[in-house]
């Protein structure tokens, strides 16, 4: 008789009981995620549930007062944003941190710009323009991203090919987990399927996404799983085979139980 037993999924990262505190208020109380390798993981809830802090500690802009974060199994201590990006953690924020007058070959190397291999050139810090500029071509190509060409400004791209190059930045600099904070957010519809396709091609080169938005559609479209916050805890992990957009509203507003009892459902009970 053959095993039919699936194969136990391969864990890119997983964070456990965090907690973060500002004074008296709690951002985060027991906030828990297990994302896997080469899935697109949604985040969602409701302003002030939590998304912007936990985000913040995963890409190592906030330190949590407690819990742990582990990378391919291995626990880590992010102290600074530095410490996420040489664990291979990518972030993607709204505002994109890109620079109008620069090419798009000099924003994706930003503050990453590669020396020559010409010894001499490398002492006066010339930079390798042609390998840089072969190399966006490259991942750009790989991910089938529209850019006339990586020397235009990025001034004249459209808000989609930005989000893309930004997305496209992240893969070439962190190839295990990209997180993308309300990607689409500003796109219209035709430049959202481009983004949300793109998104696909990450999970398709086995990178993991963090996805955090507030277009439930989409997130149905294009996640594999949805975590849930409310109140700074994360209250369910769902399929996305197992929810609809209305699902997820519920959860977001308590109108379906959370999956994780919390302590105002329990407060709820004795009442």
């Amino acid at each position: 008789m053959s095993d039919t037993t699936p194969a136990t999924p391969e864990i890119a990262m997983s964070a456990r009981n965090i907690t973060r505190r500002y004074g008296a208020v709690v951002a985060l109380a027991d906030a828990s995620m297990e994302l896997r390798k080469g899935e697109v993981m949604g985040l969602v809830g409701d302003n002030g549930a939590g998304k912007s802090t936990f985000l913040k500690v995963l890409s190592g802009a906030v330190i949590p007062d407690a819990g742990d974060i582990r990378v391919g199994g291995e626990l880590v201590n992010f102290r600074r944003p530095a410490d996420a990006l040489e664990a291979g953690i990518e972030t993607v924020y709204q505002d994109l941190a890109l620079v109008d007058t620069m090419s798009a070959v000099q924003n994706v190397y930003l503050g990453r710009e590669e020396l020559s291999k010409n010894p001499f050139l490398r002492l006066l810090n010339v930079v390798n323009d042609g390998g840089m500029r072969k190399r966006s071509r490259e991942v750009l190509a790989e991910l089938g991203v529209g850019i006339q060409s990586v020397n235009v400004s990025v001034k004249g791209m459209s808000g989609g090919q930005r989000q893309c190059l930004a997305i496209a930045r992240a893969l070439l600099w962190g190839r295990q987990i990209v997180i993308l904070d309300e990607p689409t957010a500003a796109l219209g519809v035709r430049e959202s399927a481009q983004v949300l396709d793109l998104i696909g091609r990450l999970r398709d080169h086995g990178v993991s996404v963090i996805l955090v938005s507030h277009n439930m559609q989409q997130l149905v479209t294009v996640a594999d799983r949805v975590t849930v916050m409310r109140l700074g805890r994360s209250i369910a992990t769902r399929d996305v085979a197992d929810l609809t957009p209305e699902t997820i509203v519920g959860l977001i507003t308590g109108a379906i139980p959370a999956d994780v009892a919390t302590p105002e459902d329990t407060a709820a009970v004795v009442r």
